[in-house]
């Protein structure tokens, strides 16, 4: 119990010390408006297409808006972050600080832009006084809803991650998954998201409601990809006078395997190692600032992996 308040308060010191170093850039800024962009629309895709027609796209969100059907008093953002919480601090003790103040950050803001949107525009498309109801009624298109809605959560979730965080939630049991099970993430992420839609099936008693699901988790995958820039994994080449410490973090806090590629400087003759590094685009933005707060005066391409085989990414056909 000792050790585990200890690394707590030692990743919360890290959080602060994180904070103290970067706050006068711009980008630190620019950075967390970013994320709180994300949320918003995030919000925005759950409140206006998805929850008013059961439409369960995945995530502790998705399984609040089950849970908000059989308690109608406790709200989806509400149901959301009670789960969210302890995940939270799941991922803090298994991934430590490298899980990302601007994660816990997006998980705590995440209710409170959802429940204040389904308190000023309504989730009921039956009411006829609503936003929801009134100018909003897509109960006859509930595909349009999936869609548009899928379009929104991607396009929110996809945002927050090209910020350097994550929605946090089931992406955490993904991220898990990877660790312990040895899946791919993406494999992880398509098994949970599943529990989740059969789960809300289940409760809610309403056989079609998977396609519609389905649809709009597809959706949200496909803009997720979008924003982040592809579908594609990142291909880095770093050169960089600071190979140890870079070599700690790839396999130590990043838990990643990388190359040592010997080379030469054209100009100077100098012979170095130069890493060569595969990462998923979750992955990357964490990476490049990682890579800056190391050596800023490192030499860094990336360039994107058409297809990547072996290892943590797809198997050979």
């Amino acid at each position: 119990m000792a050790s585990t308040k200890n690394r707590i308060r030692s990743i919360l010191i890290g959080f602060k010390d994180e904070w103290v170093r970067e706050s006068r850039s711009k980008k630190f800024w620019l950075s967390w408006l970013g994320v709180t962009l994300g949320v918003i629309i995030m919000s925005a895709g759950y409140v206006l297409f998805t929850n008013p027609y059961k439409i369960i796209p995945g995530g502790v969100y998705g399984l609040g808006r089950v849970f908000h059907h059989l308690v109608p008093s406790i709200q989806t953002g509400t149901f959301g972050f009670m789960m969210d919480i302890p995940l939270m601090i799941i991922g803090l003790l298994v991934f430590g600080s490298g899980f990302g103040a601007k994660t816990v950050y997006a998980a705590l803001i995440t209710p409170v832009f959802m429940n204040s949107m389904t308190n000023l525009l309504g989730e009921n498309p039956a009411d006829g006084v609503s936003f929801i109801s009134v100018y909003m009624n897509l109960s006859d298109n509930i595909l349009v809803a999936a869609i548009f809605g899928g379009a929104l959560i991607g396009a929110g979730v996809g945002t927050i991650v090209k910020f350097g965080a994550t929605s946090g939630g089931t992406d955490i049991i993904s991220m898990l998954l990877t660790k312990y099970a040895r899946m791919k993430f993406s494999a992880a992420m398509f098994l949970v998201e599943s529990a989740v839609v059969i789960t809300g099936m289940i409760i809610l008693q309403d056989w079609k409601l998977p396609l519609y699901s389905l649809i709009a988790i597809f959706v949200s995958a496909q803009a997720v990809d979008f924003v982040v820039d592809g579908a594609q994994n990142k291909l880095l080449f770093i050169i960089t006078e600071k190979t140890e410490e870079m070599k700690r973090y790839i396999l130590h806090e990043l838990e990643w395997g990388s190359t040592f590629i010997k080379s030469r400087g054209m100009y100077s003759g100098q012979d170095r190692d130069m890493i060569f590094l595969v990462v998923n685009k979750r992955q990357i933005t964490t990476v490049e600032d990682k890579i800056k707060e190391i050596d800023p005066a490192s030499f860094l391409v990336i360039v994107n992996a058409h297809e990547t085989f072996g290892n943590r990414f797809k198997p050979f056909r």
